[in-house]
């Protein structure tokens, strides 16, 4: 009876060798983490100015009205111009001045988009010429479909460049081959670069033409994860 008990766990501790031995050979094979970016600079093509009304005066109601005007006046004449998109972009009222000069201030701001600059470097004069509007700054970016496009085209550049260092490295360790693992594709967003002129404070002459450098933003793709390689 004593026999057969003990053969029986020589034969259980036998059928679990293989799996033991799998296990092993799966955690010995060794794992690269690698990265690789692609970057290109971008021609800016999307423009974006912010322009301003601005009143003063003791009634709130009658500087309110003054701004409300002007604006109207310019929206109505920013849309007309073809391939501009027009929006409002705030609107505050506040007092300023001394005790004994307290009054209200009001100011509304809107924003012009375009991708013709020459075009809307035009109207922001006029605007500022014509309707007293106040030029705050401008600021110029890639659009999205330049985006997509650009950054579809650093996506195969970046995993084609991790894809050869992944065969490096498994040259390099003697590994007869590689495959992926995990891997991860980010791409540069949110802090997008945006060269911004700011206007200063309008003054009693004309003002000049807008004249502005659009010039570019840094766009890059980055691939990491592992590679697995193989004996």
């Amino acid at each position: 009876m004593l026999r057969r008990c003990f053969a029986a766990v020589i034969l259980a501790g036998l059928a679990s060798a293989p799996a033991r031995a799998a296990d092993d050979q799966a955690v010995a094979q060794p794992v690269v983490t690698l990265s690789a970016t692609a970057r290109a600079s971008v021609a800016n093509d999307r423009m974006r100015a912010l322009l301003r009304a601005e009143a003063d005066d003791r009634d709130a109601g009658k500087a309110a009205s003054a701004v409300n005007a002007r604006i109207a006046r310019a929206t109505a004449h920013a849309k007309a111009q073809a391939g501009v998109d027009v929006g409002n972009a705030g609107y505050s009222t506040f007092e300023v001045g001394e005790r004994a000069d307290r009054h209200w201030r009001v100011v509304q701001t809107i924003a012009l988009e375009s991708s013709n600059f020459a075009m809307l470097a035009g109207l922001l004069t006029r605007l500022q010429q014509d309707d007293g509007l106040l030029l705050s700054g401008v600021e110029f970016s890639v659009s999205d479909a330049t985006r997509r496009s650009t950054e579809d085209a650093l996506m195969r550049e970046a995993i084609g460049a991790w894809q050869a260092r992944a065969k490096l490295a498994a040259q390099a360790f003697g590994a007869a081959a590689w495959r992926p693992g995990r891997v991860t594709v980010q791409s540069s967003d949110g802090g997008r670069a945006q060269p911004m002129f700011r206007a200063q404070a309008m003054t009693a002459t004309a003002p000049a033409p807008v004249s502005l450098e659009a010039g570019t933003s840094d766009i890059s793709v980055t691939v990491s994860g592992e590679a697995i390689l193989q004996r």
